[in-house]
């Protein structure tokens, strides 16, 4: 038998052509057959009062999406949650607010308005932004945040007013930490971590390998996933539109269905260091020449004719109109089994 994977699928289980139009899955190539990662469980959410469980990742989230009534900077949001712990709040006193990777572990690419998924049990969630623990490396002065209406992942400056959304428990293991490791106050300033509740000092997530990535037998192990990439990052020579991707990926497998794919977009993502930036890669990572911005195997099931993308130069989750050439393709299959660190 297989091992588990070693990072959640997306969700999506459709298929969409160039215009947005659903299409059979079969032999596509498209997140929406291969379904990589691992399989979400049913029921996914186990509510336990105030509390939910994700029986996904093994995290808990408060019930209430919106428990602080109203947006908060990034340094209030941060003091929320330690006024939760103060007070005990649904009876922990360890909760958190959530790094960018489980933020963002919430979210299904199957659906819209709000992007989770459809037996979620939540309360009171906003169609907007939430902030994450997470600051961004490129402008220390801006953190990451995950919009709930779309699923987009960006950053924004700490001094604006987003939503709060804490969480806690260490999980089961499967969302890797993000790698981030040092912290920021609002105005960007590099500040001891302890205490901090930020990304930098809990660092909460399966830890990396050493090493993390080792090259050969024709593709890049990530030893983190259990991935292979592919050595050459630029399979089309240059950008391309999502069919051209798609196909440039096909071409290696020889037309047929094979080991290669189009990597979804939690896959991408695996890939980020949140302490690096131009490109948001483990800088030891050896993988030459790596582009701005790749197509994920993934439609935007809030507009079908948009895929999303990884913007790898800050590692930003957003999307792109599959009709323009507008991005890079690159390939990933199944590897070996993972290790330990």
């Amino acid at each position: 038998m297989a091992p588990a994977a070693a990072y959640p699928a997306t969700g999506q289980t459709r298929c969409y052509d160039s215009n947005g139009r659903e299409i059979p899955c079969a032999g596509s190539g498209q997140d929406g057959e291969r379904r990589a990662g691992r399989p979400w469980p049913r029921p996914r959410f186990e509510g336990r009062g105030e509390q939910v469980l994700d029986r996904l990742t093994g995290l808990i989230w408060l019930a209430d999406a919106n428990a602080a009534e109203f947006p908060l900077d990034w340094e209030e949001a941060l003091a929320f949650v330690r006024g939760l712990n103060r007070a005990g709040r649904a009876g922990a006193r360890d909760w958190r607010l959530p790094n960018r990777r489980e933020l963002r572990s919430l979210v299904s690419h199957q659906t819209r308005r709000p992007a989770l998924p459809e037996d979620h049990p939540f309360r009171n969630v906003f169609p907007g932004w939430y902030w994450s623990a997470t600051t961004y490396a490129g402008s220390p002065a801006h953190a990451w945040y995950v919009h709930m209406d779309g699923a987009r992942m960006f950053y924004g400056g700490k001094d604006q007013s987003f939503f709060v959304w804490p969480v806690r428990g260490q999980g089961n293991g499967l969302l890797p930490r993000t790698g981030q490791a040092r912290c920021y106050d609002g105005h960007g300033d590099q500040v001891p971590c302890a205490g901090s509740g930020q990304d930098g000092e809990l660092r909460s997530g399966r830890p990396w390998p050493r090493p993390r990535f080792v090259a050969g037998d024709g593709a890049v192990l990530d030893r983190l996933t259990g991935l292979a990439w592919h050595p050459d990052t630029d399979l089309a020579g240059g950008p391309t539109d999502w069919a051209g991707a798609l196909a440039a990926v096909a071409a290696l497998n020889g037309g047929s269905a094979g080991p290669w794919r189009l990597p979804n977009i939690v896959e991408l993502e695996t890939l980020v260091h949140c302490d690096c930036h131009r490109p948001a890669l483990p800088p030891e990572a050896p993988l030459p020449n790596p582009r701005e911005a790749y197509w994920s195997a993934t439609t935007s099931a809030f507009e079908p004719d948009w895929a999303w993308v990884l913007y790898l130069d800050p590692g930003a989750v957003g999307v792109g109109q599959k009709g323009g050439a507008y991005f890079h393709a690159w390939a990933v299959r199944d590897g070996l089994p993972r290790r330990g660190p």
